[in-house]
């Protein structure tokens, strides 16, 4: 029944896709999109019509400093962050989407050039989620690195994309504490962000 592929452990479920059209097509886009599926109580659901936000996977990265127990985060004007206090610049994790042909992997390690001019060799997955599965397919990678960053800050990012970006060093235990305060908001350097401290919690008791 279902047109596209579905990862279930319950091999009789069925879904279908009975249509799909774009409504919108800019920098990102809105599909609508007509769906059915199997109920819990037997049979199935009317067509149901939703719109979906569409646009690339991303891929974010927290490079760390063992030495100086250091992380490198950025600074940047969110327009979705409108409504913020004190206002839309939000302190996050090197993030970017995967609008090519590259790994997420590769993604990450280009973005930490780009945006922090970090070079990394490798890094290490944390985790891999769904956005907000219900409104969009976007799937994020979450990813940390070690290295030094004695050398690293300023402002960076790529010009024909219009990005300022600021990028500080910070103890880590300050990063970490930027949760509590609300400085980090956002949820893949949440993520980070706490796999770090448990990271680091699990280091000191081994």
């Amino acid at each position: 029944m279902a047109k596209y592929p579905v990862s279930t452990n319950a091999s009789s479920r069925q879904w279908q896709v009975e249509s799909r059209r774009t409504l919108y097509d800019g920098f990102y886009r809105i599909d609508s999109v007509e769906f059915k599926h199997d109920l819990y109580r037997g049979g199935s659901t009317p067509v149901i019509e939703r719109e979906m936000f569409v646009r690339g996977n991303v891929v974010g990265v927290l490079p760390y400093d063992p030495v100086n127990d250091t992380v490198a985060l950025i600074e940047q004007f969110r327009i979705g962050a409108m409504y913020q206090t004190p206002d839309p610049w939000l302190v996050e994790i090197i993030a970017g989407m995967i609008d090519t042909n590259e790994t997420p992997e590769q993604v990450a390690i280009r973005e930490a050039k780009e945006e922090a001019g970090i070079e990394l060799d490798s890094v290490e997955l944390v985790s891999h989620y769904l956005a907000s599965p219900g409104a969009s397919p976007e799937e994020v990678f979450v990813y940390y690195a070690q290295t030094d960053l004695s050398q690293v800050g300023g402002t960076h990012g790529l010009e024909h994309e219009h990005e300022d970006i600021l990028v500080k060093i910070y103890p880590a235990d300050v990063a970490i504490g930027m949760l509590d305060t609300r400085e980090v908001r956002n949820s893949l350097s949440i993520i980070a962000l706490q796999w770090l401290k448990a990271k680091r919690l699990e280091s000191r008791v081994g």
